[in-house]
């Protein structure tokens, strides 16, 4: 299923991957990505992503929920180069890990079929 959503400028948005707390949308006419989370959408291209999923799996949740200190459930988010900022709780931090695995298992099976179709075509 292909959900487009149309923003203010006239662009069109394609749904990547989306679950409860989020979803991740592509705009190929400005060659970027939305990830819509946490109460707000960000603008991303696939470097800044690619570096979004990084601070996130680098994140030790286990860690953390071992921790008996009173310290507060929170963790910083910054992502060089890129413009934002998340402040996120744990329970967060496991549901946007959830959304961007499942965004970048989409666009991995959207390369394998677009590589099998176009060898078959050829």
């Amino acid at each position: 299923m292909v959900t487009t959503l149309i923003n203010s400028q006239q662009n069109t948005w394609s749904d990547v991957f989306s679950t409860q707390n989020g979803a991740v949308y592509q705009s190929d006419a400005e060659r970027c990505w939305y990830v819509d989370f946490a109460g707000k959408v960000a603008k991303f291209d696939y470097r800044c992503l690619l570096k979004l999923k990084k601070a996130v799996y680098n994140v030790d949740i286990e860690a953390k929920l071992l921790e008996t200190s009173k310290d507060p459930d929170v963790e910083i988010l910054f992502i060089c180069a890129c413009d934002h900022c998340y402040i996120l709780s744990l329970l967060q931090i496991i549901a946007l890990k959830e959304l961007l695995e499942g965004t970048f298992v989409m666009l991995q099976l959207n390369h394998i079929l677009q590589d099998k179709l176009y060898r078959l075509a050829v």
